[in-house]
């Protein structure tokens, strides 16, 4: 594995145009140095308890716990009927003070809240740490825990995560490499996104030979207090918490943000996709592949040139109000399709 590419410069505009602009994953090392939770987690774990406390506005949060013997990896049961973890709500401050308790334990349950929105549960935190870098609407989410590892899965957004105590390991693969990652279910997924069954510390190359080739393909680093990673929507990331108390912050927005056509997630039309096209016949799909070439994946003016511009509809440039309206008859006509 090759090490992600790390970017010297931390000017916004750069970062905007060279990392962002360019789809492509990096480091920021000392991004957030100047934030205060940074300084306080640097002091101590139980400083940054005393300082989540500070914010904490009592509102439960999600959180997970694996027993000991799988050692942090959040995953399914042996039988693949259910997940490895249970889970529960509490607030922020609580699940803080229980991983900072297991922190004297030799093999501790493995605990986190994962993706919780700072505006719900921690009022105030991120208006005194602030990633100027991003537009001000894109709302930060907390991930606090000890050793933990979620396996490889992907996300459809814009990533930009952020260190402020303990250490992070980042395994990247291509979004090419989906053949080689042995991906699971699609509907049926830990933690909501779909994910990889290979284990990265103990792979077993018998039964996922191709794994080989997505290692060749992957990328990593390490990142500590302060440091933060872009990852680009789609790329594969497997993610692993090296400390007994770890906080990171996060920010996701769509790779389309502010067109008018955007919906909260294009995954859905991937599903629907399967649904209407997985069982024909495969000249049948051939032919719609050709078609999905064409007008989603090919270029807009092969497909509208010989078109008189005001008859462009959904090939055209689309209003807001053109897309509730479509979006609007996709809905009723799933509702009433028997």
């Amino acid at each position: 594995m090759d090490p992600i590419r790390e970017i010297a410069t931390l000017d916004e505009e750069s970062i905007r145009r060279d990392v962002i602009g360019s789809v492509r994953p990096a480091i920021l090392r000392g991004l957030i140095d100047g934030w205060p939770a940074v300084d306080v987690g640097r002091r101590s774990p139980a400083a940054m308890v005393e300082y989540l406390r500070r914010w904490d506005n009592g509102n439960p949060v999600d959180a997970i716990m694996t027993p000991p013997e799988v050692e942090g990896r959040v995953f399914y049961n042996e039988g693949m009927s259910g997940f490895n973890f249970v889970r529960n709500r509490l607030p922020i401050t609580a699940i803080a003070e229980q991983v900072l308790r297991y922190s004297a334990f030799a093999r501790p349950p493995a605990v986190a809240a994962q993706s919780a929105l700072i505006r719900d549960c921690l009022p105030g935190f991120a208006a005194e740490n602030r990633l100027t870098l991003i537009d001000a609407a894109v709302l930060p989410r907390i991930w606090l825990g000890n050793a933990i590892t979620t396996p490889t899965h992907l996300d459809e957004w814009n990533n930009i995560g952020c260190v402020v105590a303990g250490r992070r390991r980042f395994t990247l693969f291509p979004p090419q490499q989906i053949a080689n990652l042995y991906i699971g279910p699609l509907d049926f997924a830990p933690t909501g996104a779909p994910m990889s069954l290979v284990s990265l510390r103990e792979p077993d190359f018998a039964r996922f030979p191709r794994f080989k080739e997505a290692l060749a393909a992957a990328v990593t680093a390490e990142l500590g207090p302060g440091d933060a990673i872009f990852i680009p929507p789609l790329w594969w990331h497997h993610v692993e918490s090296l400390e007994p108390f770890n906080l990171l912050v996060n920010y996701w927005w769509p790779a389309a943000a502010g067109a008018a056509t955007a919906t909260e997630s294009a995954f859905d039309s991937l599903i629907h996709t399967i649904l209407n096209l997985r069982s024909v016949p495969p000249a049948t799909r051939e032919a719609w592949r050709a078609l999905f070439d064409h007008y989603v994946f090919g270029a807009q003016a092969d497909a509208v040139e010989h078109i008189p511009a005001h008859r462009h509809g959904i090939l055209g440039k689309v209003s807001a109000a053109d897309a509730a309206q479509l979006r609007a008859y996709l809905a009723e006509h799933l509702r009433t399709w028997k």
